[in-house]
């Protein structure tokens, strides 16, 4: 059985955490093989938006950390552990579609950062939220920690990361972890995902890029340049002028 699932239909990836009986927790090979699948996505045209979620009643209760004596022992292996978390985490932050975390029951300690990578997040009402390194002696890494940081502010953020304690859908949405809540997490992000791949890739792509940049401080001005020019000169901006003319819905190809 695989450990991560893959479908997509009429545009719309979903990516399972499939490890139900462990609460979905992540293994390092599954880090890796996130990573993997999300630069690829970057590069397939049949992609326009993708959601996040896990199999079962959970998203993800984190690391797994039974295998720490093994994968996670010293520094060496606990730097390369990290690497791969950050790999995962930042390509799901990189890759040019809109991201989604579909959420429900555990979302704790990594699967928070897989989560806070997305671009948005919606979360049944059950869901149940934290960061518990404070309770293993992690220092949780510096790619997430801005991630928190971007979306809760430096007191919550403080506070999230001090106490390890857990907190429920009413908080995480008010203190700006989440933006939805949903009876059924999944069916509002397909409906959201799906909205999102009928629009111009071209455009999401070059929003995505600047606004990411402006949220790290580390915008590329010449290249969101590049990707306003590269919108302005492609078929879809032909395609939807004229569909604007003829009254019909556009059919965007990302070219």
């Amino acid at each position: 059985m695989s450990e991560i699932l893959v479908q997509n239909v009429d545009g719309v990836a979903t990516v399972t955490l499939n490890r139900p009986q462990q609460r979905n927790a992540v293994t390092y090979d599954m880090w890796r093989r996130l990573a993997d699948i999300f630069t690829e996505f970057d590069r397939d045209p049949q992609v326009r938006s993708i959601i996040l979620t896990g199999a079962g009643d959970d998203f993800s209760a984190g690391a797994d950390i039974s295998e720490f004596d093994k994968v996670r022992e010293g520094a060496g292996e606990s730097k390369r552990y990290e690497v791969a978390v950050d790999g995962a985490g930042d390509a799901i932050y990189a890759v040019s579609k809109p991201t989604i975390a579909a959420l429900q029951g555990y979302c704790l300690g990594g699967a928070a950062h897989l989560a806070m990578s997305c671009d948005f997040r919606i979360a049944a009402r059950s869901a149940v939220f934290g960061i518990p390194a404070a309770r293993l002696s992690i220092v949780y890494g510096v790619s997430a920690t801005r991630k928190l940081f971007s979306l809760v502010g430096v007191t919550a953020a403080k506070r999230i990361l001090y106490t390890g304690r857990r907190f429920k859908a009413d908080e995480a949405i008010d203190i700006g972890f989440i933006d939805g809540v949903a009876d059924e997490s999944l069916a509002a992000a397909y409906d959201l995902a799906a909205e999102m791949a009928e629009n111009a890739p071209l455009t999401i792509k070059g929003a995505k890029f600047i606004l990411n940049g402006c949220a790290r401080g580390q915008l590329d001005p010449e290249a969101a340049e590049q990707l306003i020019d590269e919108a302005s000169a492609s078929l879809d901006y032909i395609e939807g002028r004229k569909a604007f003319k003829e009254k019909r819905p556009p059919r965007f190809l990302g070219k």
